[in-house]
C-alpha cells in the first residue's frame, strides 16, 4: 500500500515524526500536537490522525511504563480517563465529517492556545478535594477536543501539571492520558470507517522516525538549555496553529 503513496509525501511524512519525536524526548510530550499541526499543512486532519496512531501509542506506552507509580496513578485518574475516552468515541465524528474548513481552524485553534498557555507560563492548582468532579469535565472536555480536532494536550495537561504531582508522576501521568486517548481515537476512526490501510501501514513505518527524534531528543536535552527550547517550540506551535486557523477560516472570506 505504501508504494502508491507519492515519494515526497512519504519523505514529509518521515521528516515530521523525526521532528516530533525530537520534542517529546525533549520536553515529555508534544508529539500528536507537532504531528497533527505539521501534517495538517500537507492533508486532511481526519488522515494525519491516522497516521498518528501507532507512533502516538509506542511511544506513549514507552513514557507511561518509565516508572514504578503506574496502579496508583490509574487508581487517582480513573474516573478522568474513563471520561477522555467516553468523550473522544462521541466526538470523532466531527473529525471525520464533511466539515473539513472547521475542523483544520479548531486544530490551529487548539495549537495556537496551547502555544500561548505554554509561553506565558499559565498553571492550574487543582485541590485534591474538587478531583472527584473536575477530573471527569477536564477529561470529557479533553475528549472532546480530541475527537473533534487529534490533538489531546487541551485541558488534560494543565489539569494533570495542576495536580501536584512529582516530576516522574506528572510524567507517567501525561503518558497514561495519551494512551487513553490514542486508544479511543484509533476506535473512534475505525468505526467511521477512517483508517484505510494505506494509512496503517504509513502509521507503522513512522514509528521508526519517531523513536528516532525521541533518541535525539533525549541526546539534545543534555546539550541544550531546555528553558531556551521550550520557549521556541510555543512560540513556533503558535505560529503554526495560527496559519492552520488561517488556513481553515480563509475560504470563508
Amino acid at each position: 500500500m505504501l508504494a502508491d503513496m507519492p515519494e515526497q509525501l512519504v519523505l514529509i511524512i518521515g521528516v515530521v515524526f523525526v521532528l516530533a519525536g525530537l520534542v517529546k524526548g525533549v520536553v515529555g510530550l508534544g508529539l500528536p500536537t507537532v504531528a497533527m499541526g505539521l501534517l495538517g499543512l500537507v492533508m486532511l486532519p481526519a488522515e494525519a490522525a491516522a497516521i498518528l496512531l501507532l507512533p502516538s501509542f509506542v511511544t506513549n506506552i514507552w513514557q507511561l511504563l518509565a516508572g514504578p507509580g503506574v496502579a496508583a496513578l490509574v487508581r487517582r485518574l480513573w474516573p478522568m480517563m474513563t471520561a477522555v475516552f467516553a468523550a473522544t468515541l462521541a466526538s470523532t465524528g466531527l473529525l471525520t465529517s464533511s466539515y473539513t474548513a472547521i475542523v483544520t481552524a479548531g486544530l490551529g485553534l487548539v495549537l495556537l492556545v496551547y502555544a500561548v498557555l505554554g509561553l506565558l507560563k499559565l498553571s492550574m492548582s487543582v485541590p485534591r478535594r474538587s478531583e472527584p468532579w473536575a477530573g471527569p469535565v477536564i477529561g470529557a472536555l479533553t475528549g472532546i477536543m480530541t475527537g473533534a480536532t487529534g490533538v489531546f494536550v487541551i485541558p488534560a495537561v494543565p489539569y494533570l501539571g495542576g495536580l501536584g504531582l512529582g516530576r516522574d508522576d506528572l510524567v507517567q501521568a501525561l503518558g497514561l492520558s495519551f494512551t487513553v486517548s490514542t486508544v479511543a481515537l484509533g476506535i473512534g476512526l475505525w468505526s467511521n470507517d477512517a483508517i484505510p490501510l494505506q494509512s496503517i501501514g504509513m502509521s507503522a513505518v513512522a514509528i521508526v522516525p519517531a523513536l528516532t527524534g525521541m533518541w535525539l531528543g533525549g541526546w539534545l536535552r543534555s546539550h541544550v538549555e531546555a528553558e531556551t527550547f521550550r520557549r521556541w517550540f510555543f512560540a513556533g506551535l503558535a505560529l503554526l496553529g495560527a496559519h492552520i486557523s488561517w488556513q481553515g477560516l480563509a475560504p470563508a472570506f
